[in-house]
């Protein structure tokens, strides 16, 4: 069963991402260890696309990866 838009902010959010942008029913969300942004369209009681759900899981295992780096940089 796909995941709701809300559900996929709640995981951005958690993660520390801010919505940069949006207008209508687009938001745009960015994150200051990764380059570039996400774009979620849709209200947040529909559900997500299989797209939007790849790319915001792609997005916090990128993040992870590099918190990771950055932890065993710091030791």
């Amino acid at each position: 069963m796909p995941k709701k838009i809300r559900e996929l902010k709640n995981l951005l959010l958690r993660a520390g991402f801010m919505v940069s942008s949006g207008k209508g029913s687009h938001t745009k969300w960015s994150h200051p260890l990764l380059p570039g942004k996400i774009t979620l369209s849709g209200k947040d009681s529909a559900d997500a696309k299989l797209y939007q759900e790849k790319d915001v899981k792609n997005a916090l295992q990128k993040l992870e990866e590099i918190q990771k780096e950055q932890d065993e940089e710091g030791k």
